[in-house]
């Protein structure tokens, strides 16, 4: 392909190289083959946020309001995510989760759960005590929905085979650079980063904890501010992993569906256990010593953020103390699986979500993926977004197709 002096060096740039970003470039790559598409990630290695630091869930789509993008794309981004692990050899397994209700008041928001779950066409079954024991023996709940569909991935292994198959259909992936300034010019976009500059006829951030900065970057004013949650977490000690047998969940808090502890088996066979929810002093900070004052200032000082703490601040001490004292957390845990003991917890890395809020104060629970001109900001994709990555990255490459198919 050759490019005379006012055409685009490139036609597509991609800003973050995590699933998001990785599956938008891919999906792409193959509605569009004769379109150049280069991903720009400023750390060294792939996946090294929220795409390398979760669950590994695969995601039903059973919580999420009927119609919405979260679960229209949790939907067919999880049929997609277990055709394409099927396609190149990624382990995964398909074993089922259990949402359990431990006090008598949590059962009007199981039955809601198990509603929205026919709603979104979810396998799924009301269990009793006596049927959540024989899935989860050490499990305490007086009843459960028990989703089949649900499963466990690696979604870095996901990562670096989307990475492969970009480069295999021409496309390029590019590490440890990191974008500095956009320009818009009339017929292109300038894109400088610290290892060159590129022009493009069409920019795609997908920069997730700095979603927003990059989209001001460019010129957009977003409507809601990315603010930093770390979530901590624990796994089970070897002599305890028989406890939990696959993924065990709580009924959420509508207001926080983020929240509650759960116990989930990996791929790998360790068990998690977690998260607890805290501010993050830094935009990636994953440890409660590390503290960006630009950053923290950024959150604390947002109007939306002050809005949300007024209102929830007694949620948020809940966290904190979870956060610093053990007992806490272990308390939480307990209320699923009585039999846990503080000798069985071992510290394991943390988390760090972008959660995107509004000035008014209300946490933005849907996808928010908005196009403008030649530029599509994926402003807010939480969990489920590793299960619908897939799916999304189809989406955007819909929202693409008047600038490429041209």
């Amino acid at each position: 392909m050759s490019f005379g002096e006012d055409s685009p060096e490139v036609d597509v740039v991609v800003i973050g190289g995590g699933i998001v970003g990785l599956a938008a470039a891919y999906q792409i790559s193959l509605r569009y083959p004769d379109r150049q598409v280069v991903v720009i990630e400023k750390e060294q290695v792939l996946a090294q946020h929220q795409s390398g630091h979760n669950s590994g869930v695969l995601h039903s789509g059973i919580y999420y309001r009927p119609g919405s993008l979260k679960a229209i794309n949790c939907r067919e981004g999880r049929t997609a995510m277990v055709a394409f692990c099927q396609e190149n050899e990624i382990p995964h397994d398909i074993c089922g989760k259990v949402i359990v209700a431990t006090r008598e008041d949590e059962l009007g928001r199981l039955d809601d759960i198990y509603r929205r779950g026919l709603e979104n066409n979810v396998t799924c079954e009301k269990l009793d005590a006596d049927k959540l024991r024989s899935l989860e023996p050490y499990c305490n709940g007086i009843a459960a929905v028990h989703v089949k569909e649900a499963g466990i991935v690696d979604y870095r292994r996901v990562c670096f085979r989307l990475c492969e198959l970009i480069q295999d259909l021409g496309g390029e992936v590019r590490t440890s650079t990191r974008l500095t300034g956009v320009i818009k010019r009339s017929d292109e976009i300038v894109v400088e980063t610290t290892t060159g500059t590129l022009r493009t006829s069409l920019l795609i951030n997908c920069a997730g904890l700095q979603s927003d900065r990059v989209a001001a970057l460019c010129g957009h004013e977003p409507e809601v501010k990315i603010v930093p949650f770390r979530g901590e977490y624990f796994e089970l000690s070897d002599s305890a992993q028989h406890l939990c047998r696959n993924l065990i969940y709580p009924v959420p808090d509508p207001a926080f569906p983020f929240l509650g502890v759960h116990f989930t088996r990996m791929i790998g066979g360790a068990v998690e256990c977690g998260p607890n929810a805290v501010l993050a002093f830094a935009r990636e900070g994953y440890t409660k010593w590390t503290i960006d004052l630009s950053d923290l200032w950024d959150s604390v000082g947002y109007r939306g953020f002050q809005r949300m703490a007024a209102r929830y601040w007694r949620v948020g001490l809940g966290e904190m103390r979870r956060s610093y004292f053990r007992s806490a957390f272990l308390k939480s845990l307990q209320r699923l699986i009585p039999a846990v003991q503080a000798k069985d917890l071992i510290p394991a890395p943390a988390g760090v979500r972008a959660q995107a809020l509004r000035k008014d104060g209300s946490l933005v629970d849907d996808f928010v993926i908005q196009k403008e001109g030649n530029f599509i900001h994926v402003l807010n994709a939480p969990s489920p977004a590793a299960t619908s990555s897939l799916n999304i990255g189809n989406h955007i490459a819909s929202q693409a197709a008047d600038v490429l198919a041209s």
